[in-house]
């Protein structure tokens, strides 16, 4: 008796601040109205009272998440998509976005969850059966991974991450645990306001920089982070930084090489945001391989615990399919700690064929895992080429090379078996077998009409379908309408020529 007047007077207080801020407990003093779904156990959820008391307390002082008529919140009972609704359009500030009204076959526009219902699926992010809504209907583990992941236009595999954190069975999420889920979310949208919490070195050349929000994609950009990114000692920005899948505001950045033992200061937006010391740790690969008379590569070994950056990034997840996956906030999965290779932009290496003179030898730009390995590619200066029978050594400021060396040999070189008109500015280039990787990627071909007329056309990075790849066209220059050009390839990277009419 003493508890339930304790609590009823806590009722009268908060009454005069509104309901929306009615503490956790005093929220769940009374059991939520009748549900036609089973609720699930406080003991399935992975998260404890607190966590989810957290979350609860955080939302509804936004005035994202409110209790029923008898002030409970139900944070125990599964959540509906009509209550998911609004959750998600307060979270992420949606009211209004909407550029379609939304007909519902089954939602009057007086029920009140229907303006948020609209905004949802007006803006594609939710989606209707025949016109159907089914506001009562259990959200699935999978349909809250495509909302949260659509409003807040992060990678499926962080919300997947987050979700997952949530609880241990196969039950539909609850409200308490979507709370604790919007909670995170929350925290995870960009803003030009962010600033960095904490900086370190993890190798020669990355740092991992955790911020209060996650960058909007103006900051992301690579010549707005080098302004805002300044370094002392000479060390830069050598690429744009990338996000961590799974994390909130957590980003891979690399760098120009660092001096080990000294003290790094960082300063972003011209505010002190940190030091570190410089690592004298490389990056550990495996072997060299030649792949073509001019360009050979590095490789490294997810199984020696060493992984791309592309598999671990927001911005890539989606097209790495089961090879992406989440590292914590230690680069640690399944008990195995990872070195993390940065962005290659940039990025050289030194060849020494023995007994001769050493070649700086230089990144070829998306190269480093095309092919779902990790084996960034290296080529010789233009004009250049590795010679048979000649063994080579390849030495590097940022790697431990395991087997630095290779003899040379005489590779074939592609040969081009088609080419066709995309637009006035870009064709097709077919090769006669797909080459398995981006061996074309920094090639170019001559386009040569009757009249003499010649255009240069560069190859497209990561546009290549198979054997077919994009060359766009160089210095600003459009084909002319019905007028056949001869396509041949500059340099010995490949043979053969072809022919096409321009649209």
């Amino acid at each position: 008796m003493k508890i339930v007047a304790k609590k009823a007077a806590a009722f009268m207080v908060a009454a005069t601040l509104g309901a929306t801020y009615l503490p956790f407990g005093v929220l769940n003093v009374q059991a939520a109205p009748a549900s036609s779904h089973k609720g699930i156990s406080a003991a399935a959820s992975k998260l404890s009272d607190k966590e989810i008391q957290e979350a609860v307390e955080v939302l509804a002082g936004l005035g994202v998440l409110q209790g029923y008529a008898d002030h409970s919140m139900g944070v125990h009972h599964p959540i509906n998509r009509a209550e998911l609704v609004k959750m998600v359009v307060l979270t992420f500030k949606l009211q209004g976005a909407e550029e379609n009204i939304a007909p519902f076959t089954d939602v009057n526009s007086n029920v009140w969850y229907y303006k948020y219902a609209s905004v949802l699926v007006g803006l594609g992010i939710m989606e209707t059966v025949d016109g159907k809504f089914n506001p009562n209907e259990t959200v699935t583990d999978e349909e809250l991974v495509q909302v949260v992941s659509k409003a807040l236009k992060r990678d499926v595999l962080s919300v997947k991450y987050w979700v997952n954190q949530l609880n241990s069975t196969a039950e539909p999420a609850t409200r308490g645990e979507v709370a604790a889920l919007l909670n995170t979310a929350r925290k995870a949208m960009p803003s030009d306001k962010a600033q960095i919490t904490s900086v370190k070195s993890i190798n020669e050349i990355t740092l991992i920089v955790t911020l209060d929000a996650s960058l909007t994609a103006e900051n992301e950009v690579f010549a707005k982070a080098k302004e805002d990114f300044v370094f002392n000692d000479g060390l830069t920005l050598t690429n744009m930084p990338r996000l961590k899948s799974g994390s909130v505001a957590t980003y891979i950045v690399p760098t120009s090489v660092q001096k080990a033992g000294t003290t790094y200061n960082l300063s972003y937006k011209g505010k002190n945001a940190g030091s570190f010391a410089g690592n004298a740790a490389k990056v550990d690969m495996t072997t060299t391989t030649q792949v073509t008379n001019d360009t050979f590569e590095i490789e490294a070994l997810k199984t020696n615990g060493v992984i791309d950056y592309g598999y671990v990034i927001s911005a890539y997840s989606g097209g790495r399919g089961a090879n992406a996956f989440v590292l914590d906030e230690n680069n640690r999965t399944n008990g195995i700690t990872y070195q993390i290779i940065p962005s290659m932009q940039g990025r050289q290496v030194t060849i020494t064929p023995e007994g001769g003179a050493s070649i700086v030898a230089k990144y070829v730009p998306f190269t480093q895992s095309t092919d779902g390995k990790i084996e960034p590619k290296f080529r010789l200066p233009e004009g250049q080429v590795l010679k048979p029978g000649v063994k080579y050594t390849i030495t590097s400021d940022w790697a431990n090379i395991a087997n630095p060396s290779f003899e040379a040999k005489e590779i074939t070189p592609l040969q081009i078996s088609g080419a066709e008109a995309v637009s006035d500015t870009s064709i097709n280039v077919s090769l006669a077998q797909d080459p398995g990787d981006e061996l074309i990627s920094g090639r170019s071909v001559q386009l040569t009409a009757p009249n003499g007329d010649k255009w240069v056309a560069t190859y497209k990075f990561s546009s290549r379908k198979g054997a077919v790849g994009v060359f766009d066209i160089t210095n600003s220059g459009k084909l002319a309408a019905g007028t056949v050009y001869t396509v041949t390839p500059l340099g010995a990277w490949a043979t053969s020529q072809a022919t096409f009419t321009s649209k």
